[in-house]
């Protein structure tokens, strides 16, 4: 709603930074920050991982991890349709979503790329 109230920003211009703003949101707080905001009794085995490697003990395919594996779907399938599948906007919800799911595969669990995020 905050992006459609700006004038200059058009229907499909909205969508994909809607889509973009999510997705770099999501990424940030799920893959890239480690650590617990609070004290936990596990010695600081967690102070390595990643929020999404931390959630449910690491099972993968749990219902909290396939919710927040679909709702990146869901909105990159709503971002393509207002966008009327324009080539410009598709490649970049395209690149947007497969930024945010591929860190969720299970054989990344732990992985760091390139070594980026390793300490």
């Amino acid at each position: 709603m905050v992006l459609l109230s700006i004038p200059f920003f058009s229907i499909p211009v909205v969508w994909t930074l809607t889509n973009v703003i999510h997705n770099l949101a999501t990424y940030v707080f799920l893959h890239t920050v480690k650590g617990t905001p609070f004290e936990t009794p596990d010695q600081g085995k967690a102070r390595l991982l990643t929020h999404w490697e931390q959630m449910d003990y690491g099972l993968q395919f749990t219902s909290s991890r396939k919710f927040l594996s679909i709702s990146p779907i869901v909105l990159y399938l709503l971002a393509s349709f207002y966008t009327k599948y324009d080539a410009a906007h598709f490649l970049i919800n395209t690149a947007s979503l497969l930024s945010v799911l591929l860190p969720k595969l299970p054989q990344f669990h732990g992985v760091r790329v390139f070594g980026i995020n390793k300490y």
